[in-house]
């Protein structure tokens, strides 16, 4: 249940950035950090999953559980460091947000970040939806769910979709990548958030991430091994509007999104 009228203020950060002291994690969380961290984040989706299934998992809710997993995060040692919030603050209409896309941490670590600013959700793969625990919560928010199978019908979802819900105050969350990845590729990031952006007449606001420390699994792609050695960043920057073809500006994203990218290697 999307509640965008509700103002949602943030346990995380106070300010436009945010940079996690350093924290001595305990001898279990140290050891094993992928056990531990896990732990953690599957309390915080039960009690998600019950809420959603009793259709009280509202913005605040969803919010929360979002900070729960940072907290788990930050607990078994990661590091995690928010910059560019005051690009947010500045925003007085809703927007899309594009960035690159590295793992199952953007969509559930996102709200934390953008929700204390702005009513959100975003554009995920229809698996997400229906995870177990995770589904129900994650269809709480009434995203826009894509199969990246067939473009067309993304496509169409997208724009319909998103343009529905920018209409009604709430931001989209666009990864225009075709699937995860550590390595960006220009190649492979294409224009569907320009192309929202411009047919909404909304602005965009370039996100760039390194979530890495939330890796890929064997078997389920979703859940990963946790490393705390590597850091965890996110950083958004300057509204812009699409200007004509919307060319310059998504060279514009790719740059911010490459720039930060080698300066955090």
């Amino acid at each position: 249940m999307l509640t965008p009228q509700a103002h949602v203020p943030s346990r995380l950060f106070q300010g436009y950035s945010f940079h996690s002291p350093q924290r001595e994690p305990s001898c279990f969380s140290r050891t094993f950090p992928t056990l531990s961290c896990y732990a953690g984040v599957l309390v915080e989706a039960l009690r998600m999953h019950c809420a959603a299934r009793q259709g009280t998992c509202d913005d605040m809710a969803w919010t929360r559980g979002s900070e729960g997993i940072f907290h788990n995060l930050l607990r078994v040692g990661c590091s995690v460091h928010i910059e560019g919030l005051e690009n947010l603050a500045a925003m007085h209409e809703p927007c899309v947000f594009i960035g690159n896309h590295m793992s199952t941490l953007d969509a559930f670590g996102l709200p934390a970040i953008i929700r204390p600013f702005m009513p959100v959700t975003p554009v995920v793969k229809r698996s997400l939806c229906t995870m177990p625990f995770f589904g129900p919560i994650m269809c709480s928010r009434q995203p826009i769910p894509v199969d990246r199978v067939n473009p067309r019908e993304d496509f169409k979802a997208v724009m319909e979709g998103g343009t529905k819900h920018l209409a009604n105050g709430i931001s989209m969350i666009v990864f225009p990548q075709s699937t995860r990845s550590t390595v960006f590729d220009p190649a492979k990031f294409n224009t569907i958030g320009i192309k929202l952006a411009k047919h909404a007449n909304v602005p965009i606001i370039p996100m760039a991430l390194k979530t890495d420390a939330w890796g890929q699994g064997k078997y389920t792609k979703d859940l990963g091994a946790i490393n705390p050695a590597l850091p965890i960043h996110f950083r958004f920057g300057k509204a812009l509007r699409v200007q004509g073809n919307g060319k310059e500006e998504h060279a514009h994203i790719i740059q911010f999104i490459q720039q930060s990218l080698d300066e955090w290697q």
